[in-house]
């Protein structure tokens, strides 16, 4: 049985701008919404996910929310759990389903020796603004030295640009 686009975009509750995402933010997220059926990860997200990016059989994708705000195109937020590995990522659609772009904006990487750490905020504005840092070996010392900022938006076609 083939879900349709419609079906998967009605799992993504919709929110009110603005919106604030980061490392905790999943407890919600994962408490109001199931994990996404396989099935429709596999008809509608995977397609969409970079080349060599593939989900082992440990990767968990959950439905976080869709922006209220935004009609002539969908614009979804999920989260992929992979192995040491948790993304945020803003996807948009046409109508019909077709995608328009794709931009992890927040999660959590770790390469077993630091842990880059990003959150972001999706302003009423459509700017996202995201920040990470970066914490090394075992410490649990935020060294504001190692952050970076980032400053997207949210085009009105549903394109993600990054903002100079």
């Amino acid at each position: 049985m083939k879900f349709t686009f419609d079906t998967f975009i009605q799992l993504f509750p919709e929110i009110q701008l603005p919106v604030s995402v980061s490392e905790e933010s999943v407890h919600t997220f994962s408490a109001e919404n199931d994990p996404l059926p396989e099935k429709l990860v596999m008809e509608h997200l995977l397609p969409i996910e970079p080349e060599g990016d593939d989900p082992d059989d440990l990767t968990e994708y959950i439905a976080c929310f869709r922006l209220a705000e935004v009609k002539n195109f969908h614009a979804i937020v999920y989260w992929k759990a992979g192995l040491l590995n948790y993304q945020y990522i803003l996807a948009t659609f046409e109508k019909g389903g077709k995608l328009i772009d794709r931009q992890v904006i927040a999660g959590t990487l770790s390469d077993g020796s630091s842990i880059l750490r990003s959150a972001a905020r999706i302003d009423t504005d459509f700017t996202i603004y995201i920040v990470s840092g970066l914490t090394e070996g075992s410490e649990e010392v935020y060294d504001a030295n190692l952050s970076t900022t980032r400053e997207l938006e949210l085009l009105p076609d549903g394109r993600v640009m990054e903002l100079v």
